[in-house]
């Protein structure tokens, strides 16, 4: 389903990334503390005249990677990165407790302030989470559960007020994922004015105004991802949109727009694999309308189709450090980060079907019948104590697992990965 373009090298772990809205712009920000931004390169409007049938852009490339900008922005490690909706600023935070506002062409920094303590006497909070849902209006989440929300007021020239607005508490644990809700018809901005967050073990909406609306049952699992998905079929009670979470034990749930207090399906993606992050496919990419990448904890990105509730494929990042950061840029180029590793994707070309079995690519095609052995398939409505279900789905783990063989994850993977042109792309600027 996807190549890869290139892979990128970091030199130390990956802890935030993002994508911006409009271009191909890439920000990452490292255990280290800094914070860097690419430039990707632009796809061209046809592939590339060649004489190899077998050409693809892991032999031909499509350009070059530039830094736009490198700069240590914080003491401690960056957390969390966000741009704003426009994409013309770049908001970080780090655990030396403050939050940055920059340019996102030449990374100056314009505002900043501390991250509210969780007391009087305590250290500065660490931030777990942010994210921009309108040209005004940021939110922060940190590691107290508590959910900050800066109202930037002076559009003609935004700046981080020294306070937040408001701040919430949705869950008991810290916010681990959160997901805009589409704004109403009635809506005179168009921006969204709620949102869904996952914290602990726990779903909760809340309002920009109105504080938290809902809090859903204990789903004895932790969540720690979530998406939106609209434009599915309109059955019985059901609206056609859903919030798809993120498990810890590999189950995606999916809930219902508007019934926020349990869950209404469950579909198993990675059995004992804790999904870390969820992005939609855009309609323009892959073969299938509302599928999903699911970013795992063994390095793996597996893409469910919503709906038929299945795993379809599957690509691998890592062999042993999960997926940090998920998403597509402006060209629907797949962009996965974890570890110490950056990895570019696009849709494979299609190629001659002899010499298909050849590609020397990272994806992998997901039998309806590998379900079972590797996790995926829907279980329909929730249940409870699986009985043999769940000892197959174990057992047939556990031969999986004496296929692959043993392997310790370590932390340092990727130091020794060298940089310069790797399948057809060059870098520049790398340090």
């Amino acid at each position: 389903m996807f190549e890869t373009v290139c892979t990128y090298p970091l030199p130390s772990d990956l802890f935030a990334q993002a994508i911006h809205p409009s271009e191909s712009l890439l920000s990452v920000g490292l255990a280290s503390g800094h914070v860097q931004t690419f430039r990707l390169p632009a796809l061209p409007s046809s592939p590339p005249a060649s004489s190899d049938p077998d050409s693809s852009a892991l032999s031909n490339g499509c350009g070059t990677i530039d830094t736009l900008w490198r700069t240590r922005r914080h003491k401690g490690s960056c957390r969390a990165l966000t741009f704003s909706s426009d994409g013309e600023k770049i908001f970080s935070a780090g655990t030396d407790g403050i939050v940055k506002m920059a340019a996102t062409e030449t990374g100056q920094v314009e505002s900043k302030v501390s991250i509210p303590s969780a007391n009087i006497t305590s250290k500065p909070d660490s931030p777990s989470l942010l994210h921009s849902i309108s040209p005004t209006t940021v939110l922060l989440a940190t590691d107290s559960a508590a959910l900050h929300i800066y109202d930037l007021r002076i559009p003609s020239n935004p700046t981080i007020p020294s306070k937040p607005s408001q701040t919430y508490h949705p869950h008991d644990d810290y916010v681990s994922s959160l997901t805009p809700l589409p704004p109403s018809s009635s809506s005179t901005s168009g921006f969204p004015k709620q949102w869904v967050s996952t914290g602990g073990t726990t779903l909760a909406v809340t309002d920009v105004r109105r504080g938290v609306l809902v809090k859903s049952e204990d789903q004895e699992e932790e969540l720690l991802s979530s998406v939106y998905v609209s434009g599915l079929p309109k059955r019985g009670t059901s609206v056609g949109e859903k919030v798809v979470v993120g498990g810890a034990g590999g189950v995606l749930t999916l809930w219902e727009k508007g019934v926020w207090d349990d869950q209404d399906e469950r579909v198993y993606v990675a059995q004992g694999e804790s999904i870390d992050v969820l992005c939609a496919v855009p309609e323009n990419v892959g073969v299938t309308r509302h599928m999903l990448a699911a970013g795992l904890g063994d390095g793996r990105v597996r893409f469910v189709s919503v709906g038929s509730n299945k795993a379809v494929a599957e690509v691998r990042h890592d062999d042993m450090e999960g997926v940090v950061g998920l998403g597509f840029d402006a060209e629907g180029r797949m962009v996965s980060g974890g570890g110490q590793v950056v990895k570019v994707w696009q849709e494979e070309m299609v190629l001659d079907e002899d010499d298909s079995n050849d590609e020397d690519g990272d994806s992998v095609e997901v039998d309806e019948s590998d379900n079972g052995a590797l996790g995926g398939g829907a279980v329909g409505k929730r249940r409870r104590g699986d009985g043999e279900e769940s000892a197959e789905r174990e057992e047939s783990d556990e031969e999986e697992k004496g296929k692959k063989g043993s392997k310790k994850r370590k932390k340092s993977r990727g130091r020794g990965r060298s940089g310069g042109k790797q399948n057809g792309i060059s870098f520049k600027d790398l340090d």
